[in-house]
């Protein structure tokens, strides 16, 4: 598995608490693009919209041996999934609090996928306190470790 680029804020924004793998729709510079790992996913998200997923604000800037051929790097794209799992996310999603946020799109094999997470937001505390939960981890460690 090729990861060509991750939403590490996701998981100090939000509880992310179902992953569920997805294929896009993508045009052939993009393809190659991605393959010189220029993707971006700060500030994307899934909508579900007429029984069809789209990644929104993904950013995939444009081939560098491309030409008129380059797609438009903040386009809508399309999720590839299955009827089933479209209209299971789309009643999750419409619970409050929850959304759909893209983690990370890694090549499987020769196909670009994305890695989508059933997310809801945390408050302000939480994060603070999965900071501290964090830090005091690390110096446990360092402490076994010069042990």
């Amino acid at each position: 598995m090729n990861i060509v680029c991750q939403n590490r804020k996701a998981f100090h924004d939000y509880h992310i608490e179902e992953k569920l793998e997805a294929g896009i729709a993508l045009l052939g510079t993009e393809v190659k693009s991605l393959r010189e790992g220029k993707g971006n996913l700060k500030d994307s998200y899934v909508l579900v919209k007429d029984s069809e997923a789209l990644l929104i604000n993904c950013h995939i800037s444009p081939y560098s041996h491309g030409n008129i051929t380059n797609q438009e790097p903040l386009r809508t794209r399309k999720l590839l999934l299955h009827r089933k799992e479209i209209e299971r996310l789309k009643g999750q999603v419409a619970q409050k609090g929850y959304s759909l946020i893209p983690l990370k799109i890694y090549f499987k094999g020769s196909f670009a996928k994305v890695e989508i997470g059933l997310a809801k937001g945390k408050k302000q505390y939480e994060k603070r306190e999965s900071i501290k939960k964090r830090e005091a981890d690390r110096e446990i460690e360092r402490a076994l470790r010069s042990r």
